[in-house]
């Protein structure tokens, strides 16, 4: 039997999710060679604290100290037909935008995909830069740091072959695998999403067994990859996209790691609970036509954690 798919568009005949591909990919150069110059106050973020891919970008914001040199602005976290929208809490400071479509139709008019955060906002030339959040990091990580903090590096040189294959096995089955897994339309794709998850989740508790961090002694931007899953999980990809399988409670080195990073300086900050349950819970009507946000479950990411034992 074939469900019906939360995102039609995104979904094969198989029933397998396909996440659409980011349309903007524009680049902002320290040097201005790409037409997109680094200068303090002409971009702008557009995020949610719900989402995975924005948060990442959150994050590194945050360690490179850039809050006064890239604006930002967070969306509700409640989705409906018309997408992220603005609320009078944090409205849009540039265009007046009510929500988040309308900057994608001020770039492209002709743009018929589905809106995503994050969002890379030029305000001169009042268009999308980029919408990509990988791309989004690394402008942040290495772009402005003549006004951020230099000494944060999250992609060194010599470490860049190991960060990029890890990248490409994260995003492929733990990223974007929970979202296989819980917008699956079949059985079959459901359980290959799944497999692939946990058989990535066990390799990485493994890893983790002998180091830190994934790297070795030094964070690096995969590891704040992984993070923005693994500090959701057990909150809601156990039980909503049905990832059932363990929990991240349940590794005994992923779960110590998970504490580690959220208990660096600044990042508890830009983890919101409230928005990541009350987002997924009540805009996937396709799997949670209740939209009844649970109570739990409990956690203590403030638990102490022995990972400095291992270095870093």
């Amino acid at each position: 039997m074939t469900a019906t798919a939360q995102f039609p568009r995104e979904v094969d005949r198989r029933g397998a999710f396909v996440r659409q591909a980011s349309r903007f990919r524009d680049w902002v150069s320290a040097d201005g060679s790409t037409g997109y110059p680094a200068t303090p106050g002409r971009y702008h973020l557009y995020v949610s604290y719900a989402c995975p891919w924005a948060s990442r970008v959150v994050i590194v914001r945050k360690l490179k100290r850039l809050e006064d040199v890239i604006g930002m602005t967070v969306v509700d976290p409640i989705r409906d037909e018309r997408g992220w929208r603005f609320t009078a809490a944090d409205p849009d400071p540039h265009e007046g935008f009510r929500f988040l479509a309308e900057a994608y139709a001020a770039t492209d008019p002709s743009f018929e995909g589905r809106v995503t955060v994050p969002v890379l906002w030029d305000t001169e030339t009042r268009r999308i830069v980029n919408n990509e959040s990988a791309d989004i990091m690394r402008m942040l990580e290495s772009a402005f740091d003549a006004w951020g903090d230099p000494s944060v590096d999250l992609y060194p040189a010599d470490l860049r072959a190991e960060i990029d294959a890890l990248n490409a096995r994260i995003y492929e089955t733990v990223n974007d695998g929970v979202y296989r897994a819980g917008f699956a339309t079949t059985q079959e794709a459901y359980e290959e999403a799944v497999d692939a998850l946990f058989a990535t989740l066990d390799e990485l508790d493994a890893r983790l067994a002998t180091r830190r961090y994934l790297c070795g002694d030094r964070i690096t931007e995969a590891d704040w990859r992984l993070f923005v899953t693994l500090v959701r999980f057990d909150a809601v990809y156990v039980g909503h996209f049905k990832c059932n399988l363990r929990r991240i409670a349940d590794y005994p080195h992923l779960s110590g790691y998970l504490r580690d990073l959220y208990q660096q300086p600044g990042i508890a900050e830009t983890v919101r609970f409230d928005h990541i349950k009350r987002h997924y819970y009540g805009t996937h009507p396709q799997i949670n036509p209740t939209g009844i946000v649970p109570r739990g479950p409990l956690l203590d990411l403030d638990a102490p954690h022995d990972r400095a034992r291992l270095g870093g």
